[in-house]
């Protein structure tokens, strides 16, 4: 590997440490959700807003983000997002209350904007044949913190049934979920630190009118014969754009006869990435596993599997987006997300529920296990019936506290097809969607226009991930598992006829290649 593609692949990987720190963020709550409704006392919308309060962060950050990426530059922005970050983790591990907590979850969701930066600033510096790939980082490193959230949150879970001396010393099983939270505090710091070794984007230099020191930074990541031209073309860029630099006036030119083409997909893609309800399922994974009957210890080790799969179809995702192209993985990607919901749907909707003598005997634990009784010989034809059912007969609290028990001794479905859809779904999306969003993003907007367009279509995609998220636990009270994988499988299929018919090829091409083809496209 040449010095400068190293550099590339060093500034890009510090950067996407930010979303390490996203997915562990994003995914640690989806443990704590359990103790946190006990020993809160939380109903379904309180649980809704932690998972929400994030996503109201974002909606407020990314507009403030997009200001401050072109006032203070791409690099002082994200200082102050994992400064954000630190602070979010101290608050949680320490909250004293629900209000509390949603407030330090409202603050993290101020820095989620990292992910908008991160994918900004690595399509900045990336040399166009290597963008995919290193843009593509930034999911990659979501996922693995994903991954090491579930991994971190079964361990604290087992580790709290063990006799060791220390769980009792530090007090970890009165307070599982303050240390499931607190966790983040390490990388959050980490990253703070190594974002200092990183040089201001090349592109916002340009932007600023700074050439000499934009030549500086490219030097360090293209060989010095390509810095006239690249710094040329970007210098073109800036100047036949709109020079007008307020927001308004950039949003109108966003939307502008001459970027129809552009303003539909990334629209499109911005709507249908979060209507396929993975954050949903990634929020609250043991939560959804426990729909399955698997218990609550079971949820939370299979929880892993949607981790490591997230993993792998991202990795692979990175490995083939320079190469199959942008359109084909985004088009058969989303067919492929379809079908999975699809699987999902019909495996709960034929699923049934009863309760039986031998499965009371074995909830003996539970107090007032024998009101069950009264539901003895009665079927269930779906989740909602039956927990409205053992709600009536055990009381709104026992019913929440022990539902995953309750679950698990009364579901009669195909858990393993079920399992296998949720799993498909989850690789569907980091194949296609989930990266190729970002790196498409990063691509198809001039230099003038990123660092608005970028941040505002990521506010409306976090604005359908708040919602998803805010309405997922009373979606699951009412409507049931079956009803919500077939309502985002319908919008995701609406997506996908919009995508099929807009959304052009842009790999090996330059950005400002990009912008040509698709201003043409856009008069035809």
């Amino acid at each position: 590997m040449s010095s400068f593609k190293r550099n590339a692949f060093t500034y890009s990987t510090i950067v996407a440490m930010g979303g390490f720190v996203f997915g562990l963020d994003a995914a640690l709550i989806s443990g704590a959700f359990k103790f946190i409704t006990a020993e809160f006392n939380l109903n379904p919308w309180q649980v809704g807003a932690l998972g929400f309060g994030p996503g109201i962060g974002v909606l407020v950050a990314l507009p403030l983000a997009a200001w401050s990426s072109n006032k203070y530059g791409r690099k002082a922005t994200l200082k102050i997002i994992a400064a954000m970050y630190l602070i979010s983790a101290l608050g949680s591990a320490f909250a004293p209350s629900f209000a509390t907590l949603f407030a330090a979850r409202f603050l993290g969701g101020l820095a989620f904007s990292s992910i908008t930066l991160a994918a900004m600033y690595i399509g900045e510096i990336a040399p166009a044949e290597w963008r995919g790939k290193l843009v593509s980082m930034t999911q990659i490193n979501i996922v693995i913190g994903l991954t090491a959230a579930y991994f971190i949150n079964y361990w604290l879970l087992q580790t709290t049934n063990s006799n060791a001396e220390w769980v009792t010393t530090w007090g970890l099983r009165e307070h599982t979920w303050r240390w499931m939270l607190g966790i983040e505090i390490i990388p959050a710091l980490i990253w703070f630190g190594l974002l200092y070794l990183v040089p201001r984007s090349p592109a916002w230099l340009v932007y600023k009118g700074k050439y000499n020191e934009a030549k500086l930074t490219l030097a360090k990541v293209i060989p010095n014969s390509e810095i006239e031209a690249h710094v040329a073309e970007m210098k073109e860029s800036v100047e036949n754009s709109n020079q007008d630099r307020s927001v308004g006036t950039q949003l109108k030119e966003i939307f502008g006869k001459k970027m129809r083409i552009v303003a539909i997909v990334a629209f499109t893609m911005a709507i249908v990435q979060q209507s396929t309800g993975i954050n949903a399922v990634l929020t609250y994974a043991p939560t959804v596993m426990e729909q399955l009957g698997l218990g609550q210890n079971a949820a939370f080790e299979q929880a892993i599997w949607i981790g490591l799969v997230s993993v792998i179809f991202t990795i692979l995702s990175l490995v083939l987006i320079d190469k199959m192209g942008r359109r084909p993985m985004m088009i058969w990607g989303l067919v492929w997300v379809i079908l999975s919901l699809g699987v999902c749907a019909y495996g709960f909707g034929t699923a049934k529920y009863e309760v039986t003598n031998e499965a009371i005997a074995e909830m003996h634990d539970i107090q007032d296990v024998n009101k069950l009784t009264k539901l003895v010989g009665k079927q269930f034809a779906t989740d909602i019936e039956f927990k409205e059912a053992v709600k009536s007969v055990m009381g709104e609290i026992s019913a929440r506290d022990n539902s995953s028990v309750f679950l698990q001794k009364s579901a009669v479905l195909n858990a393993t097809l079920i399992l296998i859809g949720i799993l498909s779904f989850i690789a569907a999306f980091h194949f296609s969607v989930g990266p190729i969003m970002w790196v498409l993003l990063s691509e198809i907007f001039p230099i003038t226009l990123r660092g608005i367009a970028i941040p505002f279509f990521a506010l409306l995609s976090s604005t359908i991930s708040a919602l998803t998220q805010f309405f997922f636990p009373w979606q699951l009270a009412n409507m049931g598992a079956s009803t919500i994988f077939l309502f985002y499988g319908g919008l995701v299929f609406i997506g996908l006829a919009i995508l099929f018919k807009y959304l052009p090829e842009t790999k090996n091409l330059t950005i400002e290649e990009i912008q040509a083809k698709l201003q043409v496209k856009s008069k035809v």
